[in-house]
């Protein structure tokens, strides 16, 4: 069972953003306005503070991002893709490959796994958080080619 003493404090700091992180990538894929922007976050904030299994790690998370957002304080914080850098999206499929892999590292094998799908989880949970394009409503898609291919791209980069 992997808990948070096993992280050091960068660590963990990494792993409790990541679920944000993956839904940040979706809304970066294709950014609509601000209204799907909140809409993509609150999804994503919901899907980060509900883990789709009861592993350890994942239950500390989710309770440590709840605690955080109670507390008015943003699990992202400390973390912004860096503008001279390369473009935002391919800097967020970085960091979550590199949380997947710290994860993987000092975690049993079913529980990485299940966090990867966690992060997946979470970023489908902005996909479908709002439609994108269309006028008015009309013409829109559920889900956008743009936030597909980002889905695909955070599966592959969080299933080793």
């Amino acid at each position: 069972m992997t808990t948070k003493s096993d992280f050091s404090e960068d660590e963990w700091s990494r792993i409790v953003r990541a679920p944000l992180v993956a839904g940040m990538a979706i809304t970066l894929a294709d950014p609509g306005g601000p209204i799907e922007a909140t809409k993509e976050t609150v999804a994503t904030l919901k899907s980060s503070t509900n883990p789709p299994s009861r592993e350890q790690l994942l239950a500390e998370v989710a309770l440590e991002i709840q605690a955080m957002t109670q507390q008015k304080r943003s699990p992202l914080s400390g973390y912004r893709p860096a503008a001279d850098g390369p473009p935002a999206g391919v800097q967020v499929l970085e960091e979550l490959r590199a949380v997947q892999t710290l994860v993987a590292a000092k975690a049993q094998p079913d529980e990485a796994a299940a966090f990867g799908q966690w992060l997946v989880a979470a970023a489908r949970a902005a996909a479908d958080a709002a439609k994108e394009g269309g006028f008015m409503g009309f013409g829109a898609q559920q889900v956008s080619d743009r936030e597909e291919a980002m889905l695909n791209q955070v599966r592959t980069a969080v299933s080793g």
